[in-house]
C-alpha cells in the first residue's frame, strides 16, 4: 500500500510539472496582461514600470523558474489585478464551489441511484421508458440553456428562488456555509441542480446498466432459488455489485463537478472559483489562472487516488499493491 501511495504521489507530482509547463508557456503566447490592464493613455514610462513590477521584462523561461521556486514553498504568486496572494484568492472561493459541487453530487446521487434501478428492474414499464427519455434530454440540453430557462421560470416568473448569489451564511470552523440557512439553501437549489443535471443522466445510465447486467448473473439466480425475498437480493446482492463501477465514475465526475462549474457559477452568478477563473481569464490575471489550474490538478489527483482506495474496499479482488 506505502508503495502504491508513493507511486501515485510521484505522479501527481509530474502531472504537476508538465501541467504548470503547458499553462505556464501558453498563457505567454495569447496576449499581454499589460495591454489589458493599463489604459491606452499610459505613458511608456508608466508601462515600463508595471512590466517590471509584474516582473515581465525577463525572459520566460526565467519567469518560469522564478515561479517553480516559489511554488514549491506554497507561494503561487500574486493577483496582478487583486495585488493579492493567488492562492489565498482561490482558497477564498473554494467553499463556495466545494459547497455547489457537493450538493450537485448528493442530487446526482439521492435521484440517480433510485431512478436508475428502477429502469433496470422494470426496462419496459412506461415510467423507466421515461426516465431514459430523461436522462437523454440531461445529456443532450446545454447547461448554459437549461440554466438560463431555470432563472426565467422558478426566479422571474414563479418567484420561488433566488437567481444569484450565496445568500445567508454562517461560520463553521471558519469557513462560510449556505447549506445550514434557510436562504442559502434557496439560493443553491437552482444552481445546484442545473449542475447536477448531466451527472442525475449519467448516474441513472450506469445505475440501470448495472441493474440489467446483474440480474442475469448466477448468484441472483442462486439467491432467488433460495427463496430470499425479492427486496433483498436488489438491495444486497444486485446494488452492491453495481456499485463498484459507479463509485469510479462518481469519483472522477466529483472532480469534473469541481474544475468544470465555470458555467453554473457564471450563470448563476455564485461567488466560487469558477467565476474567479472566468474574471482572471478576462484580464489575463497569469498567477491566478495558474494557480487555479495547479490546486485543480491536485484536487483531481487526491480524487482519484480516494476512489481507488475505496475501490479495493468495494471489490476484495482489487488490491492496489503491485498497481
Amino acid at each position: 500500500m506505502s508503495g502504491y501511495l508513493f507511486s501515485r504521489l510521484l505522479q501527481t507530482a509530474v502531472t504537476l510539472f508538465v501541467m504548470s509547463v503547458l499553462v505556464f508557456g501558453g498563457l505567454h503566447m495569447v496576449g499581454n496582461p499589460v495591454d489589458v490592464l493599463l489604459s491606452p493613455t499610459a505613458t511608456p514610462a508608466e508601462r515600463l514600470e508595471v512590466i517590471k513590477s509584474f516582473g515581465l521584462d525577463r525572459p520566460v523561461w526565467e519567469q518560469y523558474w522564478i515561479f517553480l521556486k516559489n511554488a514549491l514553498t506554497g507561494n503561487l504568486g500574486n493577483s496582478f489585478v487583486f495585488n493579492q496572494p493567488a492562492l489565498d484568492l482561490i482558497l477564498q472561493r473554494m467553499p463556495a464551489t466545494l459547497e455547489l459541487a457537493a450538493a450537485a453530487l448528493l442530487m446526482a446521487l439521492v435521484l440517480g441511484i433510485p431512478l436508475g434501478i428502477y429502469a433496470g428492474l422494470k426496462p419496459n414499464g412506461w415510467f423507466a421508458k421515461s426516465i431514459m427519455t430523461f436522462s437523454i434530454l440531461g445529456f443532450s440540453l446545454p447547461t448554459f440553456w437549461i440554466g438560463l430557462v431555470m432563472i426565467m421560470v422558478f426566479a422571474v416568473q414563479l418567484g420561488w428562488l433566488p437567481s444569484s448569489g450565496r445568500g445567508d451564511t454562517v461560520d463553521v470552523l471558519g469557513v462560510p456555509v449556505s447549506i445550514f440557512t434557510m436562504d442559502g439553501l434557496a439560493h443553491l437549489a437552482l444552481p445546484a441542480f442545473n449542475l447536477a443535471l448531466f451527472k442525475i443522466s449519467l448516474v441513472i445510465r450506469i445505475t440501470r446498466a448495472g441493474v440489467l447486467e446483474t440480474m442475469q448473473l448466477d448468484f441472483v439466480r442462486f439467491a432467488r432459488a433460495k427463496g430470499l425475498p425479492e427486496k433483498r437480493i436488489v438491495t444486497v446482492h444486485v446494488l452492491k455489485n453495481t456499485l463498484i463501477p459507479l463509485i469510479t465514475v462518481i469519483g472522477l465526475e466529483l472532480g469534473s463537478l469541481i474544475a468544470f462549474a465555470v458555467v453554473t457559477e457564471t450563470i448563476f452568478a455564485w461567488p466560487g472559483m469558477g467565476k474567479l477563473i472566468i474574471d482572471a481569464i478576462a484580464v489575463l490575471d497569469r498567477p491566478v489562472i495558474l494557480a487555479y489550474l495547479m490546486i485543480t490538478v491536485v484536487m483531481f489527483s487526491l480524487i482519484n487516488l480516494a476512489v481507488d482506495i475505496l475501490y479495493s474496499v468495494v471489490d476484495p479482488r482489487v488490491r492496489l499493491e503491485g498497481n
